[in-house]
């Protein structure tokens, strides 16, 4: 087995090829040379037959006379029940191999003697004068000859064919194999950065065709996280770099300001909000990081989410930093019992940042409103209702991506990184769902998740 795996594919296919070969072609060769030797015996058995047909007609109709003379090259012979032989022309060690008694029925026998191999008739006879046997021997050799002559042209066409198919295994599977050389080099050549595009689709819409266009499919999924992951590090470090110099410059005014405790305190406290928007700022790009990585899904009733939904509901209107703003909410619940793929965690983290998105795109005295409804289906949507202006219909396709925000006014308030949406659709789609923005038909924005039932 060491060896095989050893071996290129083209050698074991060509190695395949010549096992199964070899098998058939010798089952092949077998079945002629029985079939030839059996047709060789056939016709000694007949031509005995046929020597020894005058005789036992003679005996069976003329029992009173003495039988012929056989001819010079007819081997005959007659012997009785007694075992005297009436007629013998049988060469000596043919006639010392045959039975001593007379056989109860015709009898075909192939007898190899020590100088030759001959088929020997064997026919009783009984006549009014006893029990007879006769004898018919015919000589084997030519017979065998030709076995023999059959036997060499069959060796010699096995290996002439085990060739031809070594051959054309090699040959076939050369060209099977060409593309996959092809997309070696090609991938060794991307592998080292030496170029961009695709793998080699061969013209032929076979197996190999169908793995270079899937392999194609996996470099540009691959190509795309890594360019998504290269843009959040390099957004990720733009947003680590703000509140960073801002807490820097805080630290070096808190400094300074050692001998005023007004302004000590002053700085102390917004060194502490830029220390919380790093917090924050760590804390969504690690669960982010847990949403790609996770594989388990939770299972949570949605009674249980409703509870949660109240929670951050309670939170928001706690704020007290965002003006004045009536969150309106409605719970419509036909199955409390049925389970969601959803952490209770997770779903407030999807209801805080969709609230929050919603305070800080109205104006004060505005309202939002929030409703959880399950569809006949057992889908739960949560849908977040702001009256803002709405966003730009050339964000929403690009609302959910990490980093991106639709202006700088709805962030102004809550101070946010760009990636809450993104938070949001990761959650969703963990749970099996969607996430989905649009602009509601007079005026603000309609942020919605659907989940479905596990």
């Amino acid at each position: 087995m060491r060896f095989l795996r050893r071996l290129s594919i083209r050698a074991r296919i060509t190695l395949g090829s010549l096992l199964v070969g070899a098998v058939v072609l010798s089952g092949v060769a077998i079945v002629l040379h029985v079939q030839i030797e059996r047709a060789t015996l056939e016709t000694d058995r007949s031509l005995a037959s046929g020597d020894a047909a005058p005789f036992v007609s003679d005996l069976r109709h003329n029992p009173d006379e003495p039988p012929d003379r056989p001819a010079e090259d007819v081997l005959v012979g007659i012997r009785s029940a007694s075992g005297d032989w009436v007629v013998d022309s049988l060469p000596r060690d043919v006639r010392a191999v045959l039975p001593a008694s007379v056989p109860d029925d015709d009898v075909t026998l192939r007898l190899h003697t020590g100088h030759r191999v001959v088929t020997v008739v064997g026919v009783p006879v009984t006549n009014d004068a006893g029990s007879f046997v006769v004898w018919a021997a015919h000589d084997g050799r030519a017979g065998q000859e030709t076995v023999a002559r059959v036997d060499r042209s069959l060796v010699a066409g096995t290996v002439l064919a085990l060739l031809a198919f070594a051959a054309t295994a090699w040959l076939l599977s050369t060209i099977a194999l060409r593309p996959v050389g092809w997309m070696r080099r090609t991938a060794e050549r991307l592998s080292a950065g030496n170029g961009g595009g695709h793998l080699p689709v061969g013209a032929s819409d076979d197996e190999l065709a169908a793995l270079a266009r899937t392999l194609n499919t996996f470099i540009d999924r691959q190509r795309e996280n890594t360019e998504r992951e290269r843009r959040m590090v390099s957004d990720a470090s733009h947003e680590l770099r703000t509140p960073l110099a801002a807490l820097t410059a805080r630290l070096e005014l808190a400094h300074r300001s050692s001998g005023d405790a007004v302004a000590l305190e002053r700085e102390l406290r917004a060194a502490e909000g830029d220390a919380a928007r790093l917090v924050a700022l760590a804390n969504t790009l690690l669960e982010l990081s847990r949403l790609d990585e996770a594989e388990r899904v939770p299972s949570t009733s949605a009674a249980a989410l409703v509870t949660e939904l109240m929670g951050s509901i309670d939170r928001a209107r706690a704020i007290t930093h965002v003006g004045a703003r009536d969150i309106d909410f409605a719970v419509d619940l036909t199955a409390p019992e049925e389970h969601y793929g959803l952490e209770p965690a997770a779903f407030a983290r999807v209801v805080d940042n969709l609230v929050a998105n919603a305070i800080a795109a109205g104006e004060d005295g505005g309202v939002v409103r929030v409703t959880l409804e399950q569809s006949a289906d057992g889908r739960l949507d949560l849908c977040v209702v702001d009256d803002g202006p709405g966003v730009p219909d050339d964000f929403i396709p690009r609302a959910f991506d990490r980093f991106t925000r639709a202006d700088s006014a709805r962030r102004a308030v809550l101070g946010g990184s760009g990636l809450g949406l993104a938070l949001v659709r990761g959650i969703a789609e963990h749970a099996g769902g969607t996430a989905d923005l649009r602009n509601a038909a007079s005026s603000g924005a309609v942020a919605t998740v659907s989940v479905p039932a596990r």
